[in-house]
């Protein structure tokens, strides 16, 4: 029995760039008020007055802020990965460690969000499976260390660093992190699964 095809309505591009500059704008608001409230006091009203638009407009592209957050979470994730593994292939993988902390450092509202709020499990399990993703043909087993432990192992390791980093008050500069990053996260595993 054939399946039956669902109907996807075609938007025109006027259409298609008035969803995307609205979404635009409801995630710079939320990361606007991120920078300034806790998740737990921002509403969804505060949102559609940040971003300019009807509160009823903020249910047109997301069931809720949780659901705006997953979205923008995703999509830091998958920036996150990118540096991550420039770090691990970079030549000067503490240059490349830096530009992730720079990275991390200019998003620093939604990534304090992200791993101090309670969320940080489901991220840390997201990001080690995108990792696992993107890396997991690049780190090989070696006779004695599986490639599946090196990629948890940079995963955690970035995520354990950075909610360390983003919890501390006065926060250390990011280029100290940096350091920190390659030495005990990065160097090791580069060495150990050779992957230079």
């Amino acid at each position: 029995m054939a399946q039956k095809k669902m109907y996807q309505p075609h938007y025109s591009n006027a259409r298609d760039a008035r969803v995307i500059q609205t979404r635009n704008a409801l995630q710079r608001a939320f990361m606007e008020l991120l920078a300034v409230k806790p998740l737990e006091k921002i509403t969804i009203r505060d949102i559609a007055a940040t971003a300019g638009v009807g509160y009823n407009t903020v249910f047109r592209h997301y069931a809720s802020k949780e659901s705006l957050l997953d979205e923008m979470a995703m999509e830091e994730i998958s920036n996150l990965i990118d540096h991550c593994t420039s770090v691990v292939d970079a030549a000067d993988s503490l240059e490349a460690a830096q530009a992730l902390c720079r990275f991390v450092a200019e998003h620093d509202a939604l990534w304090s969000t992200l791993l101090t709020g309670g969320a940080a499990n489901t991220l840390r399990e997201a990001f080690i499976g995108r990792l696992r993703e993107t890396a997991g043909e690049r780190v090989t087993n070696t006779d004695a260390y599986p490639s599946e432990i090196g990629i948890k192992l940079v995963a955690v390791g970035t995520i354990e660093l950075l909610a360390w980093w983003l919890a501390q008050k006065p926060r250390m500069p990011a280029e100290k992190v940096a350091r920190i990053y390659d030495r005990l996260v990065v160097s090791p595993i580069v060495k150990v699964y050779k992957i230079r």
